[in-house]
């Protein structure tokens, strides 16, 4: 499907955003015949809808549920608390060398398990309701912290963002002298890969070094347009790096996480993260047990090259903890005993 260069704004406002859009390109089951309130509201791109019906396992991703407003001890609308490390309304500095900028509260598709949702407003035409004096607040801070070294644009997803607008961000943070690396959060290229042109890329190619963190959650995302999406990418020199949220029923096993980490590795996207779900509210439908982070992890170790096995990783509101499989039987004054990945035992002299 070609588009022309700029018609990514159309795509996004003609989004799916009523449950009766939904109904009309989509059987519901009864579980989804709900209306949208007070949660997240509903925002599907054509193109990932199309996605869905050839591949039902993603619809529990972003089609709303009766499970949703099934409240789980401990869940909250700030999970990570956030909001407890924000000197500006857009920054979120919690870690020393480090910070979180949100300069958008819009994606162009509302995951259901989303950690922001609490920033999302109720579906609209505009793309953000952030201001320049906000953006241009959290610049000011960035500026002035120079224990800060490197900065991760996120939201929302930076990518709906014009190119005008990014670029001044970009353009804005690149001047900081201290400020060696910024990173994109975004989802754009496996929900819009038609975003993803060449104009875009050789804006992003002027601020290097620059990084991509993008967001998959099932090996049947990447498809051919998406493919093409982060081929452009790759060739601006970006790298990109994946984070994937292990979801119930629709990525918890060895066998789809591998196949995506795989196709992840030929595309050019080093695996990095898979995250347990946060604990937003309504969020437990989607939640594994601990244990199956870890069988997947195993299961991969060993199994497959070293590049294709990410961290498993709990965010919390004191930072993000790694969660490995023991390979430790025993620690002694001279000798570690270690098991391998088919647990076969060996001694390690110290």
């Amino acid at each position: 499907m070609k588009t022309e260069p700029d018609a990514w704004p159309s795509l996004i406002r003609q989004s799916v955003k009523t449950l009766e859009e939904l109904a009309n390109q989509i059987e519901l089951t009864e579980e989804e015949k709900i209306q949208i309130t007070d949660k997240l509201p509903l925002r599907i791109t054509h193109y990932y809808l199309d996605l869905i019906k050839k591949f039902p396992v993603l619809r529990k991703t972003v089609i709303p549920t009766l499970s949703e407003f099934k409240i789980s001890d401990g869940e909250s609308n700030d999970p990570l608390k956030e909001e407890g490390y924000n000197p500006t309304k857009c920054i979120v500095h919690k870690y020393p060398d480090r910070a979180l900028f949100l300069v958008t509260n819009f994606c162009s598709v509302n995951c259901r398990y989303c950690t922001r949702s609490r920033i999302f407003d109720e579906p609209t035409d505009t793309l953000s309701t952030i201001s320049k004096h906000d953006i241009d607040d959290a610049i000011k801070y960035i500026a002035e912290h120079k224990e800060l070294r490197d900065i991760i644009i996120s939201g929302g997803d930076p990518l709906t963002l014009s190119d005008g607008n990014l670029e001044y961000i970009l353009q804005k943070i690149r001047a900081i002298e201290h400020i060696e690396i910024i990173r994109i959060g975004t989802k754009v290229p496996v929900v819009l890969p038609q975003r993803i042109n060449s104009k875009l890329v050789n804006m992003l190619k002027k601020y290097h070094p620059l990084y991509m963190s993008i967001h998959f959650t099932h090996p049947d995302e990447i498809t051919t347009e998406c493919s093409t999406a982060l081929n452009k990418i790759a060739n601006a020199g970006i790298v990109m790096r994946s984070q994937t949220v292990l979801l119930k029923d629709v990525n918890d096993n060895v066998e789809t996480m591998k196949n995506l980490m795989h196709k992840l590795l030929i595309n050019r996207v080093v695996p990095y993260y898979i995250y347990q779900c946060d604990r937003i509210i309504g969020s437990q439908h989607f939640r594994t047990d601990i244990e199956k982070g870890i069988e997947i992890i195993r299961g991969l170790r060993g199994y497959t090259s070293g590049y294709a096995v990410p961290q498993f990783i709990f965010d919390t509101e004191v930072g993000k903890i790694p969660i490995n499989p023991d390979y430790i039987s025993k620690i002694e004054d001279d000798r570690v005993v270690f098991k391998n990945f088919r647990g076969e035992s060996t001694d390690y002299y110290l």
